[in-house]
């Protein structure tokens, strides 16, 4: 769907007000919403991870935050792990 909207709809231009960026970044989530690629796209962005835009319905903030939590969850899924390793080692 992307593909046949503007650039524009997704991504910046430079100097943009707040408001403005507001709506279109609001405009963009919606044509985001109908797409039948979304979270393979949402995927792709966290994955490379792209610093602009808005992909997968994920604004550059957005996606910073869910990489956030992942890297914490992961984190926290080591440290519970690591217990049960240690022990079944000593075992």
């Amino acid at each position: 769907m992307c593909r046949r909207d503007e650039a524009g709809l997704f991504f910046a231009p430079s100097k943009e007000p707040t408001a403005a960026r507001l709506s279109r970044e609001e405009a963009a989530k919606r044509v985001c919403a109908r797409c039948p690629v979304m979270v393979e796209c949402r995927e792709h962005a966290l994955l490379q991870p792209e610093p602009y835009g808005v992909w997968g319905g994920l604004t550059a903030a957005e996606r910073r935050v869910v990489l956030a939590r992942r890297r914490r969850r992961d984190m926290e899924l080591k440290k519970a792990a690591r217990p049960a390793n240690q022990i079944a080692a000593a075992g």
